[in-house]
């Protein structure tokens, strides 16, 4: 026990020699004058890069697409609030941007979340230019399957007609959605966004023979559009009147 005891006693600092002492003192002041020669640190926002290919994810993920697009989901979203730097959705390449959305989806294709931050994120700032980019890209992606994303077109056409301000692109959308999203789960409001469009542009005789037109072509069953269509024709009516 006494040798046990002896052999875990801490030794005094007396006892280690002096060359030892000068050269951890030596080792101590040749670090803080090297840390003190280094420039200042600045942080700063790293450039959006480039998605890898799909099958490079697919394969780092052990075969879990779904996962690992959610992990990119998370890391796209906390691109603009980096260590050190935080830079605005207005600095980021959204040409870039929709590359990594674009890529996501591909991993998921029942996801509906890339959509959903182009349209009520990327989509929201207060830069035309950009809103442009999001709005086409939805508008592109719409285009591959309308049943499926009818609803981020229906955010599109406000974004540009309250936010672009750009009337003829919001027709442009509505047409689209009236036209191509067809599926029993696209409801009525959003198929007669056109006629809603044409009204606020003041092409209220254009959006009257539309609307008769739906009427007539016995196609619509629903009797709450038909109501909805009816009203509207009588709304229409009056305001040609009012003129």
């Amino acid at each position: 026990m006494q040798y046990n005891h002896f052999l875990h006693k801490d030794r005094p600092v007396d006892d280690v020699p002096a060359s030892v002492k000068i050269f951890l003192l030596l080792a101590l002041m040749l670090q803080l004058l090297w840390h003190s020669l280094q420039e200042p640190v600045v942080a700063k926002a790293e450039d959006l890069a480039p998605p890898l290919s799909t099958r490079t994810y697919v394969m780092s993920s052990l075969g879990e697409p779904i996962a690992v697009s959610k992990f990119l989901n998370l890391w796209l979203q906390a691109f603009d609030n980096q260590p050190g730097a935080s830079i605005s959705f207005h600095q980021l390449n959204y040409p870039r941007l929709t590359q990594w959305l674009d890529t996501i989806l591909e991993l998921d294709p029942e996801g509906h979340y890339p959509m959903l931050v182009a349209a009520r994120v990327y989509g929201s700032i207060q830069d035309p230019v950009k809103q442009r980019i999001m709005t086409e890209y939805i508008f592109y992606k719409f285009n591959e399957d309308p049943n499926k994303y009818w609803r981020w077109l229906a955010h599109a056409i406000i974004t540009a007609k309250h936010e672009i301000k750009d009337n003829d692109l919001a027709l442009k959308y509505a047409h689209a959605l009236a036209e191509k999203a067809t599926g029993k789960n696209v409801p009525y409001w959003a198929k007669d966004m056109k006629i809603i469009v044409l009204e606020d542009m003041g092409e209220v005789e254009a959006a009257k023979i539309l609307v008769g037109a739906l009427i007539d072509s016995g196609e619509i069953s629903d009797p709450y559009e038909l109501n909805f269509l009816t009203n509207k024709i009588a709304t229409l009516e009056e305001k040609m009147l009012k003129k």
